[in-house]
């Protein structure tokens, strides 16, 4: 950037199992399907209108899908049958509402899944516990985590492995949900609030990510 080099990127590449990006124009009419490569059922999705000011609508499967969350907004689950028609996505097509996903207007859906070792969409209960351990299969911990409470308002926190998910204080926290800058662990929810576990990553005491009465999704990459 001209302005300044404090600007990061996370990228994804279409891949069978892992990764998909489906491009279709909304029609309104509820229980509408739309076909998708990615092989597999999509564990989270996100969609987007291309053409108005909307927000992103997210399923994930930890969730029914008669609920959504908003990518860009901290509220909780909304139950609504307008997004995905109460339906679950299948290997070959998700399915849409009259609602968000699917206005008279060009839509984007990013569909995301677990893949064994490279990726994990999951769900986790908080326990306030200092060696809270998510385990997503890996051998070498997660380099890319997003979480968010599930059961309830909180922000989308992203963390990723050049900015942090270390042993110390200072790890870089961003939110997906608002244009805040970057703040540490310390400052934001705790000294050593998520550190590093070769299965995937650990959580430490009872904060805003591992609350002993909280519900929370997740996604990882290794």
């Amino acid at each position: 950037n001209s302005r300044s080099a404090s600007y990061y990127s996370w990228m994804w590449k279409r891949a069978k199992g892992y990764f998909d990006v489906v491009a279709y124009k909304g029609d309104t009419n509820a229980g509408r399907t739309v076909a998708h490569s990615l092989g597999v059922a999509p564990e989270m999705m996100w969609v987007k209108c291309r053409t108005d000011t909307t927000s992103w609508m997210v399923y994930h499967s930890a969730l029914t899908a008669y609920k959504y969350l908003v990518l860009n907004s901290g509220a909780g689950p909304v139950t609504h049958n307008g997004n995905w028609y109460n339906t679950s996505p299948t290997d070959s097509v998700f399915t849409v509402g009259d609602g968000a996903t699917n206005v008279a207007q060009t839509q984007v859906a990013y569909l995301f899944a677990t893949l064994a070792g490279i990726s994990k969409v999951g769900s986790y209960s908080g326990n306030a516990a200092n060696n809270h351990v998510i385990n997503c299969g890996f051998s070498a911990g997660a380099r890319f985590v997003l979480i968010k409470r599930s059961d309830g308002a909180g922000d989308w926190f992203l963390f990723d492995s050049v900015r942090g998910i270390t042993s110390t204080s200072n790890d870089g926290i961003l939110h997906l949900n608002d244009t805040n800058i970057q703040r540490t662990e310390a400052y934001e929810i705790g000294a050593d609030a998520i550190q590093p576990h070769a299965s995937g990553f650990k959580l430490t005491s009872n904060n805003t990510i591992n609350h002993g009465e909280m519900e929370y999704i997740f996604y990882a990459i290794a």
